[in-house]
């Protein structure tokens, strides 16, 4: 669907089309996110450290992050429900090689094949929601769309770890095929098919308008803002039970109040983000750092503990919103659809590293306790980043690509950035 045809009908209200893309958003979250409440179990039943088990997450994050541009520039001349039908069919083979997985080196290798579509998947479908809403709804339409990994968080990470405690974790990843069965006929069902063939772009006009100062130094944000909380929450099960007291059975639970805060998190970020873009960037990784920071004393004390799960998904899914609708504003629109899945990568390389830092600091460092301390030490060099690109943004410091309104990111900047290589 062009975007700026979309755009009318998205006036009266919202297109089915967002909502079909929420739903491949929930099971590709899914997916990501249900290692967590696993860990424990997956270690011990392929007889590895926890540290190593941590890696799946690390594993599968890299995979996003290399995958997320080549698939993007691969698939940039094919129809963009072609695109994401063929996404949702890779990612739910993938999950179904993780449930036979016979060994870890099969697992991991598993995970990365399923963490290829991830990344296109949403920097795609980021830039597809963008265009089916009004200018000033943008920053609101990548939340909805991202609805589907915070609501993945509240109902499909509890249950999974809720499965793999009670029928083993290769239950998990059976039901996560099955979701994804789901997604696929869903997308193929309600996403529209393409009204206009795409216009080729060349791939160094693509890199240029990505290789920006604003554009790189929001990459960098959101990498580091993310490596923060997954610091913490790659091992928020061992967090829960070996420092806060609570049982295995308690986690699935308490993982419910992530999720929520996720959800509001999210639509708190995107509304914020639609008014002001430069305060919502800043003020969100300000909450990030100081939750993770405080949260350092509350895991000791069992109600202050669940407390600061739900405000880490609060102040976590936050700053999605601002970080990821940065990227697009900042790249010129022959390179929106190349820098949004980039920022899609960014955000797992953040995973990835968060994931490798936390095992670190487990296994040679200060130990489980100093997790959290150091994650918002990460997440406030992000902070910096983001202070120093506002300073660039000011008037005559540094010409950008798109001003700091949410409107200019117009329909047809929008439809140009889903253009072929």
């Amino acid at each position: 669907m062009h975007a700026s045809s979309s755009a009318p009908a998205a006036r009266k209200g919202l297109p089915v089309a967002l909502y079909a893309l929420t739903v491949g958003a929930f099971g590709i979250g899914t997916t990501e996110f249900v290692i967590m409440g696993l860990l424990l179990q997956v270690a011990a039943d392929l007889q590895v450290g926890l540290a190593a088990a941590g890696l799946l997450i690390s594993g599968y994050a890299l995979g996003v992050f290399v995958g997320a541009p080549v698939l993007t520039i691969a698939t940039g001349r094919m129809p963009r429900k072609a695109v994401l039908v063929a996404l949702m069919v890779i990612f739910t083979l993938g999950n179904i090689v993780c449930a036979i997985a016979p060994n870890y080196t099969v697992l991991m290798i598993a995970r990365v094949i399923t963490s290829l579509a991830h990344g296109t998947f949403f920097g795609v479908g980021a830039v597809v929601a963008t265009g089916l809403v009004p200018a000033d709804k943008k920053a609101s339409a990548i939340s909805i769309m991202f609805t589907g990994l915070t609501v993945a968080t509240l109902l499909g990470v509890p249950a999974g770890a809720w499965l793999g405690l009670h029928y083993g974790w290769r239950s998990t990843f059976w039901a996560v095929s099955a979701i994804g069965v789901i997604a696929t006929i869903v997308i193929a069902t309600l996403v529209p098919k393409d009204k206009t063939k795409p216009e080729p772009v060349a791939l160094r006009r693509e890199v240029k308008a990505v290789v920006h100062p604003q554009v790189l130094l929001g990459l960098a944000m959101t990498v580091l803002g993310f490596a923060g909380v997954f610091t913490v929450y790659t091992f928020i099960q061992p967090i829960l039970t070996r420092i806060s007291g609570f049982s295995e059975a308690a986690v699935s639970p308490i993982l419910l109040v992530f999720g929520v805060g996720m959800i509001l998190g999210n639509i708190v970020g995107g509304r914020l983000a639609d008014k002001r873009l430069t305060p919502a960037l800043i003020g969100t990784l300000i909450a990030l750092a100081v939750v993770l920071g405080v949260m350092t004393f509350a895991l000791h004390n069992p109600i202050a503990a669940i407390a600061f799960v739900g405000l880490l998904g609060v102040a976590a899914f936050a700053t999605v919103p601002p970080l990821q609708l940065w990227v697009l504003q900042k790249t010129d629109p022959a390179g929106q659809n190349l820098a949004s899945s980039l920022n899609i990568g960014a955000f797992n390389l953040g995973n990835a590293l968060g994931a490798w830092l936390g095992g670190a600091v487990i296994e040679h460092g200060p130990g489980l306790g100093a997790v959290t301390w150091v994650a918002a030490l990460v997440t406030l060099s992000g902070l910096v980043l983001a202070v120093w690109a506002a300073r660039l943004d000011r008037p005559g410091r540094l010409s950008t690509h798109g001003d700091a309104d949410a409107s200019d990111v117009d329909d047809a900047a929008a439809a140009a950035a889903c253009a072929a290589v």
